[in-house]
């Protein structure tokens, strides 16, 4: 079986900075990946919005400018959020957005995931004039949905977890308070966060990533799958079955792929383990792998509907770009991931670290 479907949009992806980052570009370029949205929590954090790079910050533009060079200017599009920081002012949205180097900001919880110390809390941004700034100007807010500081039984347990919070509490305060914002609530992997959106308007969207559509907590900790370590955390089969019913959601365009694919050269450290799967070169296998086993048979027009509007035609709309008019090609053969060998360290992908062989390979990334 061949499934030929139109290039996509990986609307959140991770390509750090330094001597690699070709390599990871290169990596979504060959897994017929159109575009991406970069995320900004390097080392400075994209904190401007344009000027060169300095030591407290990077811009948009100089980021932007470094990954064109190192492969990027084959994607059809390419955007850089702004990292939320305490020196964030509603002028830098007004100017950002006038230049046309600003179309999206990005919210993280302090010190919530890799790189995220220079966050601010959520209820600091809520009624802000920074987010009114946003509003007015048509800016995405990306959120990195977990609330913060919850610690033991509050942050994760049976009952409630820190995304799970934050999407019942948090989350409809800012909506309220805003409601014209464009939001994208990313790589979800609760019901409750799966409920807010659908209930919620066309300016609210999500991502959801290939890992949270296959695993569940399970997987992780039998046999302690380090690979599968990221945040927020794979939760329980009923959270699972939510973001699996609503992909699948006959007609939906509010959920779509961003894979939050994060390489780490050094997964396993001294104080614990770097949070991130790494599945470059192999996403739309996994998200094919997670549509079939969620009932979707990919050979049939809804089946491929489906797949579609969630790969790669949801999200460029939500962003407001068309989607791409060329295709790569998806085959139904087996085919084993291996860890990719740099100059700082093998970086294993998701699937090698699971021991999973694919059930889809990549036939052609040209259609």
């Amino acid at each position: 079986m061949r499934l030929i479907v139109p290039k996509w949009f990986d609307l959140h992806a991770h390509f750090r900075q330094g001597a690699n980052v070709s390599s990871y570009l290169a990596d979504h370029r060959l897994m017929g990946c159109a575009g991406a949205l970069a995320m900004p929590n390097t080392r400075p954090p994209v904190a401007a919005v344009s000027g060169p790079k300095t030591e407290k910050a990077w811009s948009i533009e100089a980021y932007r400018d470094e990954l064109l060079a190192a492969g990027a200017d084959a994607f059809e599009r390419l955007l850089v959020p702004l990292y939320l920081t305490r020196d964030t002012n509603p002028e830098m949205i007004a100017e950002g957005t006038a230049s046309g180097l600003l179309q999206a900001c990005k919210y993280y919880p302090p010190h919530g995931t890799t790189n995220s110390e220079h966050g601010v809390p959520m209820v600091e941004w809520i009624g802000s004039d920074v987010v009114r700034a946003m509003e007015d100007h048509g800016v995405v807010l990306c959120v990195h949905g977990e609330q913060h500081a919850l610690v033991g039984p509050a942050y994760f347990d049976e009952k409630q977890n820190a995304e799970s919070v934050f999407y019942t509490e948090t989350m409809p305060r800012l909506q309220e308070a805003h409601p014209r914002l464009r939001i994208v609530c990313e790589h979800i992997t609760t019901a409750a966060a799966a409920r807010f959106v659908a209930s919620a308007g066309e300016n609210v969207g999500a991502t959801i990533t290939p890992q949270h559509l296959l695993y569940t907590v399970g997987h992780l900790v039998q046999g302690l799958k380090y690979h599968l370590y990221c945040l927020p955390l794979v939760k329980f089969e009923a959270d699972r079955a939510a973001l699996r019913e609503a992909v699948l959601s006959p007609g939906q365009t509010r959920f779509f792929a961003g894979t939050d694919s994060a390489p780490h050269t050094a997964k396993a450290t001294e104080c614990g383990c770097a949070a991130g799967c790494y599945t470059g070169g192999c996403a739309p296998q996994l998200y094919a792998m997670a549509f079939e086993e969620a009932g979707a048979d990919l050979g049939s027009a809804a089946g491929r509907d489906a797949f579609v509007r969630f790969l790669g035609t949801n999200g460029p709309a939500f962003y407001g770009f068309p989607a791409s008019v060329e295709t790569f090609t998806l085959a139904r053969t087996p085919f084993t991931t291996t860890p990719q060998v740099t100059a700082e360290g093998p970086v294993t992908p998701l699937p090698h670290g699971m021991g999973l062989t694919l059930t889809w390979s990549l036939e052609s990334a040209a259609g």
